[in-house]
């Protein structure tokens, strides 16, 4: 069987690669822009894999993904290439337009001509699997309710909405045009390989160059919490025994606030590698202003693909955080170089409503 994985050499989709590779009954096509949070070097472990191949192109390009597809003969398409950063879309959402919803559109045009061309055989086997976020749901109470996958979309940020779009792109193509989809949204990921400016990455490489350790607000926001090789697991699932037409929720079942993240981290840290001074990580914790349109709580009910297709996470939120700062401890070949040259921890998504 022949993949297509769009966005390969970032966090989610790099891992999706790796687990794909896996199985030598496979052939994986990575295709990515490397734009700044694409990094080849989490690829390392499969780069001269004999099922394993990198593609240099934009999602935007719909000449170059239809020859890939042609070439390739692919009978999988993975879309995971977005702009994800909610901070970032805050200060600049022309760059999430463009890639998650013109880019998904380009995407969805080059498949539709693409099946439309195959083999009946190959036809009755081709996926889109398009891969979104529980973001697009809003936010929830602190005390009560989930995502479902028949929960209203109510986007609260720039990147929501676009992926949001994105999703109705993706229902349209197939209610319209008939071209056989699937789609799957998931909560906050963590864990190798995680480009330094998300929440985990950022407090873990913070805490060891002594620096501050933000949270937003009080800290008291919810978050459900995935790691990344369940995830590649459950995409897998997903794109090969989902049902055509149909959604899945994948979550962790690991809600926490993002306070009790930090000092989660703080305390394996102060285990793994104390600081110099003998003070606590926890005492570098730095409450800062939330940054606007903040979730309050996202929580997902995945009962559907534990029901459907046999997938639960095999890490809890306790195994899966110690994993992680464990990795990042090793493997400063990886993250250290991003962290001098393309982000240094730096504060993103200052932006204020009725600002100029």
């Amino acid at each position: 069987m022949n993949f297509l994985v769009t966005g390969g050499a970032g966090f989610i989709g790099s891992a999706v690669c790796r687990h794909l590779c896996s199985n030598p009954a496979y052939r994986v096509t990575n295709l990515d822009k490397l734009t700044y949070a694409g990094n080849l070097a989490s690829l390392r472990s499969i780069e001269n894999a004999h099922n394993y191949r990198f593609e240099h192109a934009d999602i935007r390009d719909d000449r170059a993904i239809l020859e890939v597809l042609h070439r390739d003969e692919i009978d999988i398409v993975m879309h995971l290439a977005a702009e994800s950063h909610v901070d970032r879309s805050i200060d600049g959402p022309g760059a999430f337009i463009e890639t998650n919803i013109v880019g998904t559109y380009r995407m969805l045009n080059s498949a539709l001509e693409y099946w439309r061309r195959l083999p009946d055989e190959k036809k009755t086997r081709f996926r889109f699997h398009h891969v979104s976020t529980d973001e697009v749901f809003g936010d929830l109470p602190f005390d009560s309710g989930v995502f479902t996958e028949q929960t209203p979309y109510a986007p609260s940020s720039p990147y929501s909405a676009s992926k949001a779009a994105s999703d109705h792109l993706v229902r349209a193509w197939h209610d319209t045009y008939g071209l056989p989809v699937v789609l799957s949204n998931c909560s906050n990921n963590y864990g190798p390989f995680h480009f330094p400016e998300k929440l985990i990455p950022l407090v873990i490489l913070n805490a060891l160059d002594e620096k501050p350790l933000p949270v937003y607000g009080a800290g008291a926001n919810v978050r459900d919490w995935l790691f990344v090789e369940d995830h590649a697991r459950a995409l897998a699932m997903v794109a090969t025994l989902g049902a055509v037409g149909e959604s899945y929720n994948v979550g962790g079942g690991s809600e926490r606030t993002n306070l009790a993240v930090v000092e989660a981290i703080c305390d394996i840290l102060d285990n793994r590698r104390p600081r110099p001074t003998g003070r606590r990580y926890r005492d570098l914790i730095t409450f800062v202003a939330d940054r606007p349109g903040h979730d309050r709580r996202c929580a997902i009910d995945a009962s559907k693909i534990e029901r459907d297709l046999g997938w639960t996470p095999r890490e809890t939120f306790d195994s899966g955080i110690a994993r992680t700062v464990d990795w990042y401890l090793q493997n400063e070949w990886w993250w250290g170089p991003t962290r001098r040259e393309r982000y240094a921890g730096e504060r993103l998504g200052e932006a204020r409503k009725g600002a100029a």
